[in-house]
């Protein structure tokens, strides 16, 4: 019998998971998909709110103050890339500039700290892109950027390095009670029993809480669309460019990513589909001219589209179900779901530290090296690791500079790639201007070899995304 089960292998759950690791619990990952960061967490802006937009007394308010404060020593101990590049939230008229006071003064009061008020002038020389028509600004000096599915992947690895066993592309049919503990019954009609679960699975956290409770829930979906540009546009600002946030959430916004690409979008539609359409980029674009006039749309790698879980009320639900023992529900977690994620772990256990003991590990792994970014070495170093293993000297991915390489280190890691997505989001290959045409069946090829399967077995994402239409001799 496991300890605990946590159901939901996206930010979310993989930070639970890493956070529990920390003590001597039998625990599993459950998720219907072949990876981790396959839902909500690899379709979002990768942006680590200040909290200046946030409510009082609030769960949302605690996490992301808290998440926030956690991101340095993070990126540290896991490996994953995280830069504190700061936000401008922009005033075109006299009506954002009284919402933009507001701002300030709530977030100070929430705790939010190095928030100040700029006018036309500074924000220009901060920001030279920035439309003209600009006549004040909200600096906020503690946001950041991260890559959201790296940051899911180092808790993921850092947690199965600490014995965490991840059951992936196993959806969840039913939960049944028994005595003191759940049965979870999966797609491949495995059983696994747990004393306790903790449901962390996003999109569908209402469906799996209303198997068991009678205090039901809906979760509705929300689309949100972006256009991602490559990185010669991503020189066009250093900060992430918001403007005044309306009741339906932060708005479009245009940032930097990590990788140095730019990103625009998320607009916000009710709707369950993350096809992405033509009104909806037209949307975003419109939009995002507001923020930078210039917008080089020439520049435009691919579009793309992520659900957010919108639940009733306007918090995070972190809590036991009230007639359901040891079945914890968390749902409902949009943004600034990303920026809590780290904290939420730390709440959970605190949570269960009132109802079971947990013992810490003394061998518990703090650290997690992340996969080898050859282009990013010194020459002194390829050479002495090309020397070592002679597959990091054939190069893969000439947009992204990925070698063969980091394919096989990716593929072999702790939880390693099994689809093209998955060596893409380890990688970056196939994330360059030509989009994967140059190495795609170059990368399936080394995943058929790796996995000792067939290349017409290789899938983009899932079981019914086959990646190759052929069969080789």
């Amino acid at each position: 019998m496991r300890d605990i089960a946590i159901i939901g292998a996206g930010v979310v759950g993989c930070s639970i998971a890493r956070e529990l690791s920390k003590y001597k619990l039998n625990i599993i990952v459950i998720d219907k998909n072949k990876d981790v960061a396959e839902g909500i967490s690899k379709g979002n802006s990768g942006i680590i709110h200040a909290g200046y937009n946030e409510k009082e007394n609030t769960l949302k308010t605690k996490l992301n103050l808290e998440g926030n404060q956690m991101m340095e020593s993070l990126s540290e101990e896991l490996d994953f890339k995280f830069k504190r590049n700061g936000a401008l939230i922009l005033a075109f008229s006299e009506e954002d500039i009284d919402r933009l006071n507001y701002l300030k003064s709530n977030g100070e009061k929430l705790g939010v700290t190095e928030l100040e008020l700029i006018e036309k002038e500074e924000i220009l020389k901060l920001e030279p892109s920035i439309n003209k028509n600009v006549i004040k600004a909200l600096h906020a000096k503690t946001s950041g950027i991260v890559s959201p599915y790296e940051m899911t992947i180092a808790f993921a690895e850092n947690a199965a390095q600490n014995g965490v066993e991840f059951n992936l592309g196993k959806e969840v049919l039913n939960i049944t009670k028994e005595n003191e503990s759940y049965n979870i019954t999966l797609n491949d009609g495995q059983v696994v029993n747990t004393k306790m679960i903790i449901n962390a699975s996003g999109l569908n956290g209402a469906k799996l809480n209303n198997l068991v409770s009678e205090h039901k829930y809906e979760i509705t979906p929300v689309k949100g669309e972006y256009c991602l540009f490559d990185k010669i546009a991503g020189t066009m600002c250093e900060k992430t460019l918001f403007q005044v946030p309306s009741k339906l959430g932060k708005g479009v916004l245009i940032t930097p990513t990590v990788e140095g690409n730019l990103l625009l979008g998320p607009n916000a539609k009710a709707n369950d589909s993350i096809r992405t359409s033509r009104k909806g980029i037209d949307e975003i674009i419109e939009k995002g001219q507001k923020t930078i006039a210039e917008l080089p749309l020439n520049r435009v790698l691919s579009t793309f589209s992520g659900l957010r879980p919108k639940i009733e009320g306007e918090d995070f639900i972190i809590e036991e179900a009230k007639d359901a023992k040891n079945f914890i529900n968390v749902i409902g977690i949009d943004s600034p779901g990303l920026t809590a994620a780290p904290a939420i772990g730390g709440f959970i256990a605190q949570l269960l530290k009132n109802k079971i003991d947990l013992e810490k590990k003394q061998e518990f792994i703090s650290k997690r090296k992340g996969i080898t970014r050859f282009n990013e070495l010194s020459l002194e170093e390829k050479n002495a690791l090309i020397a070592k293993n002679p597959s990091y000297g054939k190069m893969v991915c000439k947009c992204e500079l990925v070698t063969e390489g980091e394919v096989i280190e990716a593929i072999n890691r702790p939880l390693g790639a099994k689809t093209t997505d998955g060596v893409k989001r380890r990688t970056r290959a196939m994330m360059g201007g030509c989009q994967g045409i140059g190495c795609m069946i170059t990368i399936g090829n080394i995943l058929s070899r790796e996995l000792k399967l067939d290349i017409s077995q290789i899938d983009k994402n899932d079981d019914l995304s086959q990646a190759f239409g052929y069969k080789e001799n």
